[in-house]
């Protein structure tokens, strides 16, 4: 458990300004609904400013900008929500240990190169032909497939798999249940019956790339499927044969690209995004949650929507769309003005 610091010593960390008892023992940290009088939160936009108002938290780290009302001690930083970060990670419990050496009931073929300090937990298979590098941590139950080559200080939580030839780069980090380099969905329908497309390529996930929880990554066709440097990839993310993932690339969680889907670098795939496959999302470019995505996206633009549209141009459409009840009223109303009565009479014509 980390010792209590006073609010002053934060404020020195976070290099912010101190308006307030400096003296105040803070113990943690927690959100603006549930901190106590002895744990900091943090206020960074307009939207929450009545849950600051109503915390009781006993010090808030704030923008420059923000109200000076608050009636607690406050911090005041250019990125409330960085320096939360900062401070959160002073009061975090202790990582676990690092695993050392090689368990006893792991099972690793001869032949596999295990560079310095690589720890290897318990009932880990590392088949013929593997590489790890130095500091590489492998955790309990985790599968490493033929000809696997790891780089250094990579971490791999329990429970994921490694296809056989796939490879990752240095400082690599794939989360509990992650999948990578199972087959591709490839099939033809020869005489009624769909016979598999055999799956021959791998993996390649370059330097500081990070896969979330129970993500999928297959492996390429004949080539390879390739998630770039820095590329963050969330939780319950399906990545199908031949994609590409550009450089410090981001996708949030329960989003798919289909196969042969390719994007640039610091590309932004928010939540639930579907694409079709064999298209390109251009460097830059943001797509927002719930997309589907059916052709290329230039670089630097935002889309949305299901077909995905520049999102001023889906914007517009929602806005009609929204307006549709209302459009539908009023165009009863004037076909009800336009029949004619059935009580009034006809005239004749004149002869």
């Amino acid at each position: 458990m980390s010792l209590p610091r006073r609010l002053a010593e934060l404020a020195d960390v976070v290099e912010g300004k101190l308006q307030g008892d400096g003296s105040l023992l803070i113990h943690g940290v927690a959100d603006l609904q549930g901190a106590g009088p002895n744990e900091i939160s943090f206020f960074s936009h307009t939207r929450y400013e009545g849950a600051a108002r109503r915390t009781r938290a006993g010090a808030l780290l704030v923008g420059p900008g923000a109200p000076k009302d608050f009636g607690v001690p406050l911090v005041f930083v250019n990125n409330p929500s960085g320096a939360f970060t900062r401070i959160a990670l002073l009061f975090a419990p202790e990582p676990s240990p690092r695993l050392r050496g090689v368990h006893a009931s792991a099972v690793v073929a001869p032949g596999v190169r295990l560079g310095r300090e690589v720890g290897i937990g318990p009932y880990v298979v590392i088949e013929e032909g593997a590489e790890l590098g130095d500091g590489t941590q492998v955790g309990a139950g985790s599968y490493l497939g033929r000809g696997v080559k790891i780089g250094a200080h990579c971490v791999l939580h329990p429970r994921v798999y490694l296809g056989e030839r796939c490879v990752l780069g240095n400082r690599v980090v794939l989360h509990p249940g992650a999948v990578v380099g199972a087959d591709g969905f490839g099939y033809e329908m020869r005489e009624g019956r769909h016979q598999k497309v055999p799956q021959l390529g791998y993996v390649q996930i370059d330097d500081d790339a990070e896969i979330g929880a129970n993500t999928t990554i297959d492996r390429g066709r004949f080539a390879r499927t390739h998630i770039g440097e820095g590329a963050k990839i969330d939780n319950l993310v399906m990545i199908a044969h031949n994609c590409v993932v550009g450089p410090h690339s981001v996708i949030v969680a329960q989003s798919g690209l289909s196969g042969s889907t390719s994007t640039g670098h610091h590309v932004t795939i928010a939540g639930h995004v579907g694409t079709v496959g064999h298209i390109h999302i251009g460097s830059g470019a943001i797509l927002t949650a719930k997309s589907g995505v059916t052709k290329d996206v230039p670089e630097g633009q935002t889309w949305r929507g299901a077909p995905a549209r520049p999102i001023k141009e889906q914007m517009e459409m929602e806005a009609y769309i929204q307006q549709l009840p209302q459009l539908a009223r009023r165009l009863k109303a004037l076909e009800a003005k336009k029949k004619p009565s059935a009580a009034a009479p006809r005239k004749k014509k004149k002869l």
